[in-house]
């Protein structure tokens, strides 16, 4: 989100003299100053319309790159940032004082507007935007808070009088989704403060631990489950550095955005709602924003190398954020502070496209471990931004999006008019409406030709999936099924593909595995039979495919769906009974001395910088073979590949 620029003061001036002291100073993601308020008078008709939003069945999955319905219809999310109830004090001076807070509005810990216009009537111009779906931001301090609002702060909406920041927030889902909106739970902050510098709000366990987050989020998942319009949960907003450390994504500590994503994923899925989507924003921020230090705005490019694969496979949606004033390496700070990075705005058209497939969309590349819709949650810009450079960034941000066929969330939907030019809609205090449908606002041409250019529509085919397995700090075992047998492997690191995947390839180091349901589809018989291997003793006679190693093979008739590992070694192998009948003569793969994989590369790169081995589309992994000879690494050196058919 846009941050306020006294923000932006006091963290330019924390970057500067942390520089002087060679200590670590932190990141930044501040934005100009907000433009000076330019009232203008509501006229005729909306720039862009849309079919009525309630068109669609949930629960809402995924189709490879797309978001689809209960019916397997193409659901695009055309949504926008209904923001306040993650908080809008800015953090200093008084909280009572509407001047502390973000642009002037004191949201009073819930979504902004209430005071000054009904639900009804907000809803009735949500729909006249256009758009089908809501991103609810909250605070956790929100979920915990006990005193009531206010009664001014819901001065158009008495009925919500006496009620808490929570309650409130559940009657406006409630109005959202009845309505016909797709709702997306978004956990924005920790404290009830405006992001997004230093502020409390860095991590997901900023100022509160890991485990209060997932459980928070738990309770969340759960207190909207029976709501089916409830779609998603967007763990966690513009994660970053704080003062003295960076987040990273897959290094195992308490600062490990991957895992920590992970962790929470499937907590939601498994005890509290399994028809939501999860969406995993990138990571915002790291490093010093100092010209010459390490410094960089990693977005989604680490899923490249260490994608996420959640107890459901198609449930997954990866997202970024995109602002001009800020760029592939610019924290978007001003001043002091400020890097000689280019900002998004700076770029040619070219260049901007290049660089926002290399941060977000290779991740809608088709047959990859990472592939995943992709949600631009975040992107904005002023009515009154007179700026050249930021102008012709917001035409050519919409012209990529529609082009693209993008899932997108604008930011804000809702704001005070006279006070912040970036909400779509503003609303003066006699619930008066201005905005992007006025004719007189310059964003209604970009807006209209995202909201009504030719879009993917109707049942999406299905598409092969492909997920990898990642033992690198733990368990990874994504099967519920086989999370229902129990411990297979006491005291060792376990993995398991989900539900409806086959394991079909292995690397020789690193613990990493690949798992698809390509050409059979779930392959796995009814029941939740399974056999652990940990000896050669299903290796028929006569059959030995890997002469000299220990040959870890299914039971004829089954097939990988995992494996275990003590260090660097080989524990165990795990399988599963099929539906159907299969091939028994197969063929070696090798991969201890190089890759051994198809010539499509199918999958992609699951376990980068290490040896890796994979079976073909139309064949099944049946064993895996591995040596404890002294000089040698005792993890997979080759896979059993049998035809899937007899």
């Amino acid at each position: 989100m846009p941050p306020n620029s006294r923000l932006v003061k006091y963290l330019t001036s924390v970057t500067a003299v942390l520089a002087l002291l060679t200590t670590a100073p932190t990141a930044v993601a501040a934005a100009p100053k907000p433009s000076a308020p330019n009232p203008v008078a509501p006229k005729a008709l909306p720039q862009a319309t849309a079919q009525a939003a309630d068109t669609w069945q949930p629960p809402l999955s995924t189709q490879g790159r797309y978001i689809v319905d209960a019916q397997g219809n193409r659901f695009r999310l055309k949504s926008a940032n209904w923001d306040g109830a993650q908080g809008s004090w800015t953090g200093s001076g008084s909280s009572t004082d509407p001047a502390n807070h973000h642009a002037g509005q004191d949201s009073y810990g819930i979504p902004l507007g209430l005071d000054r216009a009904s639900l009804p009537d907000l809803l009735a111009d949500f729909h006249e935007l256009g758009i089908n779906s809501v991103r609810l931001p909250f605070s956790n301090e929100m979920i915990h808070a006990t005193a009531p609002v206010p009664d001014v702060a819901v001065a158009a909406n008495p009925q919500l009088r006496g009620r808490t920041p929570l309650q409130v927030y559940d009657a406006v889902v409630a109005a959202l989704t009845q309505s016909g909106f797709a709702v997306i739970l978004n956990n924005h902050t920790n404290t009830s403060r405006w992001c997004c510098g230093i502020d409390g709000n860095e991590r997901w366990n900023s100022s509160q631990s890991t485990q209060q987050w997932v459980d928070d989020w738990v309770f969340m998942a759960r207190r909207y489950a029976t709501d089916s319009r409830v779609v998603g949960a967007d763990l966690y907003n513009e994660v970053r550095r704080d003062v003295l450390d960076d987040p990273n994504w897959g290094l195992g500590d308490g600062h490990d955005w991957y895992a920590a994503a992970q962790q929470a994923a499937d907590r939601i899925l498994t005890e509290a709602n399994p028809n939501l989507l999860i969406v995993v924003e990138g990571i915002n921020w790291t490093g010093v924003p100092v010209d010459g230090l390490p410094h960089d705005r990693p977005t989604l490019t680490p899923v490249r190398t260490l994608s996420h694969t959640l107890v459901d496979a198609h449930k997954l949606v990866y997202s970024a954020h995109f602002y001009g004033y800020t760029g592939p390496r610019h924290s978007g700070a001003t001043g002091i502070g400020e890097t000689h990075d280019a900002r998004y705005q700076d770029l040619t058209r070219d260049q901007l496209y290049q660089v926002l497939a290399d941060q977000a969309f290779f991740v809608t590349t088709e047959g990859q471990h990472y592939t995943a819709p992709v949600w631009i949650s975040e992107f904005g810009i002023g009515a009154n931004e007179t700026g050249t450079a930021a102008r012709t960034w917001f035409g050519n941000v919409t012209d990529y999006f529609a082009d693209h066929d993008a899932d997108f969330a604008y930011w804000p939907l809702v704001g005070w008019e006279g006070h912040d030019d970036w909400a779509l809609l503003r609303y003066d205090t006699a619930g008066r409406r201005y905005g992007i449908l006025d004719h007189g606002d310059w964003r209604g041409t970009a807006w209209s030709h995202l909201m009504t250019s030719p879009t993917r529509t109707g049942s999406i085919t299905p598409v092969p999936v492909w997920r990898m397995l990642a033992t690198d700090h733990g368990d990874h075992v994504q099967s519920l099924r086989v999370r229902a047998g129990g411990d297979w492997d006491s005291g060792a690191y376990k993995a398991a593909c989900p539900d409806g995947l086959r394991l079909i390839g292995l690397s020789h180091t690193a613990g990493r595995g690949l798992c698809t349901d390509t050409t059979a589809g779930d392959l796995r018989a009814t029941g939740n039979s399974q056999t652990v291997v940990t000896d050669e003793r299903h290796v028929p006679a006569g059959g030995d495919w890997a002469g000299g190693y220990t040959k870890l093979q299914c039971p004829a008739g089954q097939f990988l769906i995992g494996y275990s590992r003590r260090g660097d070694r080989l524990s165990a192998a795990l399988c599963a009974p099929a539906r159907i009948p299969l091939g028994v003569t197969g063929r070696t793969v090798w991969f201890d001395r190089s890759d051994n994989r198809p010539a499509d590369m199918a999958g992609g790169d699951f376990a980068y910088g290490a040896y890796k081995g994979q079976c073909s589309a139309n064949e099944y992994a049946a064993g895996i073979a591995f040596t404890t000879r002294a000089g040698s690494t005792a993890g997979p050196a080759a896979l059993l590949c049998t035809p899937l058919e007899p």
